[in-house]
């Protein structure tokens, strides 16, 4: 008897036994897709991860159903790099490889299918089985598999979906997305023979027509008043004149047009040459790296704010493409891949691709195969934190860049993996180098690289000597008090706005709250709206007039009176981005003002069109939340003001201090970043408070000792590892006994620190009660014996009946 051993995408611990002919036996390799029964009577893509002869004993193995590749597209080292995430994570396998695999390699009984609108098709190209499919799809909108299955009246169907779906006539439904074409903006510039003093009289002789002379003179006024690239929208509005007599003058070789797409305008038209000179602070960085690999695999790269560390990335890459390896280039959040992926397309053309949840489908497979074929094409690979899955076939270097970023860790759905420990142990796989990048590691990646488990190399200068920003503390307390604010801006931060617009320079507004206040209160009685499903207030967005949960969606329309006591007296507390933008409207009313958060950016390419626009300087102000402070790189913005720093500081985390530090210094670091030197406002209640006192004078080791010294007495990392346990269910009595019986079992058979069953500081969320138990583990312990002993607690809990309907999920190294 011959046997496969497969894992299913679904929320399954453990892996099933199928049963295969002797041919089927022979054909099939170890990471190979094949379709598998499973329950009554649905059908499942699952990968098969080992061939053998045991027969298994609990169960009668199935047959399977058919195989779907002719060569293994899942490789070996994946498939114990995903056994290693589901052990160390405390996850079922079958979570990792659902979260792995691109949805369109995951063909399920349940996946909907519908054809591709306005589409030309030769019928007489398709075979017959695919006609009567495509025949169905001119009937009825969307078929489901079943329904497929019993138009064919075959069992094995997937094949020909597949080829209908190579052929580009069918789309899976998950697919629809917004297609955006990066808008094409028209500018003109002034011909190169007219530049010198010489060249303008001959071409004010030259220029015959009036309408031709006007449109030349108004280009003169636009370029010497805007210093900026001159569109032809803008000049046609300010001459008042139309496209022909650009045309002509275009014609005539006066002014030439050029378009411009992406996010770098080149002024001068002339690509830069020096690009990759590094400076000697660089070329030192670059060295000391190369030496730390030669003795160890991770190595924290420590470069304050704008100080050229894409540069040492790019050179590195150089060096691994050179000797045939790829490269893997993580970065924490979407937003980064649009800016990055421009700069080092200028290095390495084609060579670079771009993975992240944001492609489609289609684009994703394409991705995946071409990582898997060592394409030309799939050289450098940019990516968020799922591009870690993809299937490498020789990774020779993976850089981390912004390592402290918390989007590296997937909080839900499960693995809650942590991508930068997990791109550790892949590099580890394939002998490959790590370098982590951080103007403000994390506190447990400095301390790995100062007990010398990392390497370590430092720049403390910034790129082409461009001096730190200025930091300016307000007291707002004390500008209250003086009646010297107007909405939420003091004269401080409105003076130095007035005087960077004056300039020609940008500013961007920092808020770490979207929507426009996250509370209305009535005066009367005090009353404040709650979402129904949630322990939440709901949050104001005055765009959309409604009242929203950002936990689970529900809104409501803005209310006209209070739904306790009836008054019409409702006033809004708090601070959103919304509110800011507004007040920006009325206080500066002829700057463009543009704003970046979550409900602004929905879609595609939603960062880009905003990053765009701020690159190509259509917004004068930038209102934005924690988005804006990644690695985004603008020349022209002087001025960054943190509009109240304190929401982030009194945050019930114990890493509250740290982010709040690495947030302000990263957002300050926006500002400054060419020859000019920038400006930093931070608006507080609290200026002598430490962290905001180390901020101020960029003192990052300062805060490293204080919070390792706090870090140390109350039992957290890096001293301690923590595993969190989230208890959740609608019955508030038998969550909180639950929660008990668990919290009694786990202290009598751990020796170590566990503490709860807590309320979190928002314990309700869509109807489910909450209860979280915490679990400290020290750097002596074993961590492998600790968790098999939680497991079968876990286990023994799930078998007691009456707490079978309690959902407990496991985060391993939660923050």
């Amino acid at each position: 008897m011959h046997f496969v051993e497969v894992v299913l995408p679904l929320s399954l611990a453990k892996t099933f036994t199928y049963r295969v002919s002797e041919a089927e036996f022979l054909f099939i390799k170890k990471g190979m897709r094949i379709t598998v029964p499973f329950g009554k009577n649905k059908i499942y893509t699952a990968l098969v991860i080992e061939i053998h002869n045991n027969t298994p004993e609990l169960y009668e193995a199935k047959e399977i159903h058919q195989i779907l590749d002719t060569t293994p597209i899942v490789t070996e080292i994946q498939i114990n790099h995903w056994f290693w995430i589901a052990e160390y994570y405390m996850c079922a396998i079958g979570d990792v490889y659902r979260n792995a695999m691109p949805t369109a390699l995951l063909l399920e009984s349940e996946t909907i299918i519908t054809k591709k609108n306005d589409l030309f098709i030769d019928e007489t190209l398709l075979e017959d089985d695919e006609y009567l499919i495509y025949e169905a799809l001119q009937q009825q909108s969307s078929l489901k598999i079943q329904d497929i299955i019993s138009i064919l009246n075959k069992k094995n169907i997937f094949p020909i979906i597949q080829k209908l779906i190579d052929k580009k006539i069918l789309v899976l439904e998950e697919e629809i997305q917004e297609i955006y074409k990066p808008k094409l903006v028209k500018y003109i510039k002034l011909h190169s023979k007219y530049e010198n003093d010489q060249g303008l009289k001959d071409l004010l002789e030259i220029l015959k027509s009036s309408k031709q002379k006007e449109i030349v003179l108004n280009y003169f006024q636009l370029s010497a008043s805007e210093k900026k690239p001159v569109s032809v929208k803008k000049l046609l509005e300010k001459a008042q004149s139309s496209n022909a007599v650009v045309k002509a003058l275009v014609d005539k070789e006066i002014l030439e047009e050029y378009f411009v797409q992406e996010d770098r305008i080149n002024f001068t038209g002339k690509a830069r040459e020096d690009e990759l000179q590094l400076s000697s602070e660089q070329q030192q960085a670059f060295e000391a790296i190369k030496e730390n690999f030669e003795q160890k695999s991770v190595c924290l790269l420590h470069g304050i704010t704008s100080s050229g560390k894409t540069e040492i990335y790019i050179k590195l890459i150089e060096e691994y493409l050179a000797t045939g390896k790829q490269v893997l280039y993580l970065l924490p959040e979407i937003v980064l891949t649009a800016q990055l992926v421009s700069r080092i397309r200028i290095h390495f053309g084609n060579k670079v691709a771009v993975f992240h949840s944001r492609y489609n489908n289609n684009e994703r497979v394409e991705i995946w195969n071409q990582v898997l074929l060592n394409a030309e094409k799939a050289q450098i690979i940019i990516g968020a934190r799922s591009a870690l899955f993809l299937p490498f076939n020789d990774l020779g270097l993976i850089i981390i860049d912004e390592e402290h970023e918390q989007n590296f860790k997937q909080s839900d759905p499960s693995p809650r993996f942590h991508a930068r420990d997990a791109a550790i142990v892949l590099a580890n796989a394939y002998k490959a180098k790590v370098l982590l990048g951080s103007a403000t590691p994390s506190i447990e990646t400095y301390y790995n690289a100062k007990s010398d488990k990392f390497g370590f190399v430092e720049i403390l200068k910034r790129f082409g000597n461009a001096s730190l920003p200025e930091v300016l503390l307000v007291d707002l307390k004390d500008k209250y008090f003086r009646k010297k604010m107007s909405g939420h801006f003091s004269d401080v931060l409105i003076e130095e706005i007035t005087t960077s617009l004056s300039m020609g320079e940008q500013v961007i507004l920092f808020q770490n709250r979207r929507g426009y206040s996250p509370i209305i209160e009535c005066i009367t009685c005090g009353h404040v709206p709650h979402c129904q499903s949630c322990d939440v207030s709901l949050t104001y967005h005055k765009y959309k007039n409604q009242l929203r949960c950002h936990y689970c969606g529900y809104s409501i329309a803005n209310p006209t009176h209070c739904h306790s006591c009836h008054s019409v007296d409702l006033t809004t507390k708090g601070l959103g981005t919304e509110q800011i933008e507004q007040e920006l409207v009325t206080i500066f009313p002829n700057a463009k003002i543009g704003r970046m958060d979550q409900d602004t950016t929905r879609g595609k390419f939603g960062f880009e069109k905003i990053i765009d626009s701020f690159k190509n300087r259509e917004y004068d102000i930038l209102v934005g939340t924690q988005m804006l402070a990644k690695g985004l790189d603008f020349d022209n913005v002087s001025l960054v003001g943190i509009m109240n720093a304190d929401t982030m500081l009194y945050h019930p985390d114990f890493r509250a201090f740290e982010r709040s530090f690495q947030m302000m210094t990263q957002v300050a670091g926006r500002s400054g970043r060419s020859d000019k030197k920038g400006k930093v406002i931070i608006q507080t209640y609290n200026p002598n408070h430490n962290t905001i006192q180390q901020v101020t004078h960029s003192d990052f080791i300062g805060m490293y000792k204080e919070q390792l010294y706090d870090r140390q007495i109350y039992k957290y990392p890096p001293y301690f590892r923590i595993i969190k346990l989230s208890l959740k269910q609608r019955d508030f009595d038998k969550l909180k006994e639950g929660a008990l019986w668990l919290y009694q079992v786990l202290s009598q058979n751990l020796n170590l620190p566990v503490l709860g069953p807590e309320e979190p500081a928002i314990n309700r969320i869509r109807n489910e009660y909450i209860r979280t138990i915490i679990i400290k583990i020290p750097q002596n312990t074993s961590i492998i014996g600790t968790k098999k002993t939680i497991q079968k607690i876990l286990n023994s809990f799930e078998a007691v009946s009456q707490y079978r309907s309690i959902k407990v999920t496991v985060n391993v190294d939660f923050y």
